[in-house]
């Protein structure tokens, strides 16, 4: 095992894929500039010198441009590992991976595909309305799109194999707080949560979820860093006698649903934390399917832990306020008991 940020275990993944498969390449902005950070979270670091500049591609500003070499390049048959600078400016791109890239397979029935990984990060870390939404909702409702929220280094890098192999447009979320991002790039605030890679060949399947922590007594669902948000939740639960079960789906399209309804059924309880506003968020489809699926097992409301429905505002203080924390999860949980 090596020990890895989830940055490195990305930059691992890439670069092992780019040595099994000569159509694997990056494309984006600064990800290949020398003397650079390697991308806006330095994940691409030190790739070029391995495998020069035709592949892995420093791109002008422009988001669009990227999402129509990326599809471009996937149709006729490559593997591109795209990489947006943050998550917000996937609207820029949205005509493209929405009606193009979701589609085509559809389309043409199965006779074209577009085997492209579409790299995000998100989450509010202190850069205002415009560069710290969390967006993975928008994405997991456009049908052709495969959507992944790591929240590990061993996930990263397993989900990001997976995801350049698979015939379909990916998209991976990365929280601008679990990088571990080291030196310049380093974020305010961030978690830096450091995990055990295997060096050996590994894939992490998409569309499994992972129990995070076992309990009876509750079922807490997050994603990216909610996922941490929830387990220390859980662990001040558990000085009051609650035992909190924490689902982490890994994978946001295709979802896991049965390990969430498997756990509901168990506990009897749901509460779902998300960073993203409230309203038509992930959290209530969660919450959806579970009222559909699982409703004569549950002992109390469903409650979600969510930001308001506003941008997410620049002001440290302000932020604090915004983002939902291991406080608003714990008060949420005892309002069912």
């Amino acid at each position: 095992m090596a020990q890895m940020t989830i940055a490195e275990a990305l930059r691992e993944g890439i670069r092992e894929e780019m040595r099994r498969d000569p159509a694997v390449f990056c494309l984006g902005e600064d990800i290949g500039v020398s003397g650079g950070f390697g991308g806006a979270f330095t994940v691409t670091l030190g790739l070029s010198d391995e495998f020069g500049h035709e592949r892995i591609l420093d791109t002008p500003i422009s988001e669009i441009g990227i999402a129509g070499v990326a599809i471009g390049a996937a149709m006729t048959g490559m593997r591109p590992i795209a990489d947006v600078q943050y998550g917000d400016f996937l609207f820029c791109m949205m005509d493209q991976l929405a009606n193009q890239a979701a589609k085509m397979c559809y389309m043409s029935g199965g006779t074209v595909k577009v085997p492209m990984v579409m790299r995000a990060p998100v989450g509010s870390t202190r850069r205002g309305a415009q560069h710290a939404q969390s967006l993975e909702a928008f994405f997991t409702h456009i049908p052709g799109l495969k959507v992944l929220a790591p929240s590990t280094a061993y996930d990263a890098k397993g989900l990001l194999k997976s995801a350049v192999r698979d015939d379909n447009p990916v998209l991976i979320f990365e929280h601008k707080l679990l990088y571990g991002s080291k030196g310049g790039r380093s974020e305010k605030g961030a978690l830096s949560p450091v995990g055990e890679v295997p060096e050996e060949e590994y894939l992490v399947p998409i569309g499994k979820g992972i129990v995070r922590r076992e309990g009876k007594d509750v079922t807490i669902v997050g994603k990216l860093l909610t996922v941490y948000r929830a387990l220390g939740a859980a662990e001040r639960l558990a000085e009051q006698g609650i035992e909190a079960e924490v689902i982490d789906p890994r994978t946001l399209v295709p979802l896991d649903r049965e390990l969430i309804l498997q756990s509901v059924r168990k506990t009897g309880r749901l509460v779902v934390v998300e960073e993203d506003n409230r309203t038509h968020g992930w959290g209530a489809e969660i919450a959806a399917m579970a009222a559909e699926e699982a409703f004569f097992y549950l002992d109390a409301p469903i409650k979600r832990v969510s930001a308001p429905d506003t941008p997410p505002p620049f002001a440290p203080v302000m932020e604090e306020f915004y983002l939902p924390g291991e406080e608003d999860v714990v008060q949420a949980v005892l309002s069912l008991f």
